[in-house]
């Protein structure tokens, strides 16, 4: 199954994506070290090695922990929980709200505010 959408990206992101397929005429643009398309263990192994280079003391480094800072910056930052689940291309907006670190932060209880006088 295949799954397709269009997310705008960020001008740094689409530049460096940009070169990557400069390089390629046809085929993966994320390859493994034998050229083939990059599998969950390869960008694992990337991954890992970027943090190292750069280095990040993070002992179980993963792919996924890129998905969660993506999905919990925007929520921290106030993001509606729609556009975030849709950005995530989470089902269920109860998959999103798990991401949300200040959702038992009584200052964000809709109750607390009050609309202005």
């Amino acid at each position: 199954m295949s799954l397709s959408s269009w997310v705008p990206l960020p001008p740094a992101v689409a530049r460096a994506v940009d070169r990557a397929v400069e390089e390629h005429d046809d085929g993966p643009v994320l390859r493994n070290a034998r050229s083939a398309r990059m599998d969950r263990h390869a960008a694992t192994r990337r991954l890992k090695h970027l943090a190292e280079t750069a280095e990040l003391r993070i002992p179980k480094m993963h792919p996924h922990m890129l998905r969660h800072t993506f999905v919990t910056t925007m929520l921290d930052a106030g993001v509606s929980l729609r556009d975030v689940q849709i950005a995530a291309r989470h089902a269920d907006p109860r998959t999103t709200i798990r991401y949300d670190r200040a959702r038992k932060n009584l200052d964000r209880h809709p109750t607390t505010s009050s609309p202005p006088s």
